[in-house]
């Protein structure tokens, strides 16, 4: 029932679905990153569940899911979900920004909500924290989202496309330069989304461990389309082992 309202009434913008095709390619990064038989799994912002639970039925992996959501109702919403598809699924209601027991995952991911968070004393404590203004809620998710990542491990984001130019982009380029390395920036097309400028792109980072590496950035121009994703995914399996990942 909620699926077909949403055909004629829109969701607000951060309660839309992931596309499926979107959630076909995170799990095909995560299978190219990670080759291990397990893994553990955070999503920030784990909606209805819908992104989760396709990890768990796609991936040809064991994978320990665990969800945060601040909507509550989204949380009973995903909770029933998995319980009729007999997923193993955690979750939690909170918020995201705000410090949570977890513990550390090889995989963090996240279609990451956008707009302003209103608790600047909370966001003060962050160093992407803007000074005079609200700070960008995604920008403190994304900080925030490496303190449960494990060393090694992979945080994947559906963030806006001009993440890195946008306002407040300096200080979160600072931030990425100190703490985390960019792996990956893979721009999906924009007829996936209803407007130009709600487009977005895939950003992948990793803990700083070491040296940098030479990030994966790639224009896909169609998801639709089994030639252009074929070439996409050899462009990356190639970057991958080029990279020794």
């Amino acid at each position: 029932m909620l699926m077909k309202a949403t055909q004629t009434e829109p969701l607000q913008a951060n309660h839309q679905f992931t596309p499926d095709a979107i959630g076909h390619l995170m799990i095909f990064i995560i299978e190219q990153l990670c080759p291990t038989e397990d893994l553990s799994l955070l999503e920030l912002g784990s909606g209805m569940g819908i992104l989760g639970s396709s990890f768990l039925t796609s991936m040809n992996k064991k994978v320990d899911y665990f969800g945060i959501e601040l909507d509550d109702l989204l949380i009973d919403l995903a909770a029933s979900m998995a319980e009729v598809m007999d997923l193993q699924m955690g979750f939690v209601q909170g918020d995201a920004v705000r410090p949570q027991v977890l513990k550390e995952s090889d995989i963090i991911v996240s279609d990451l909500p956008v707009g302003y968070y209103p608790d600047n004393q909370t966001a003060s404590r962050y160093q992407v924290a803007a000074k005079g203004e609200h700070t960008y809620a995604h920008h403190l998710l994304m900080e925030q989202s490496l303190k449960y990542l494990k060393t090694g491990g992979y945080a994947i984001f559906l963030a806006p496309t001009d993440l890195l130019t946008s306002p407040q982009s300096e200080l979160l380029k600072s931030w990425l330069t100190e703490k985390a390395q960019l792996v990956a920036i893979i721009a999906l097309p924009e007829d996936l989304f209803a407007h130009g400028a709600q487009s977005k792109t895939i950003f992948v980072l990793q803990k700083k461990t070491g040296e940098g590496i030479e990030p994966f950035v790639y224009p896909l121009t169609s998801l639709r389309d089994p030639e252009i994703l074929m070439e996409f995914k050899e462009n990356f399996q190639n970057w991958c082992q080029e990279h020794e990942i």
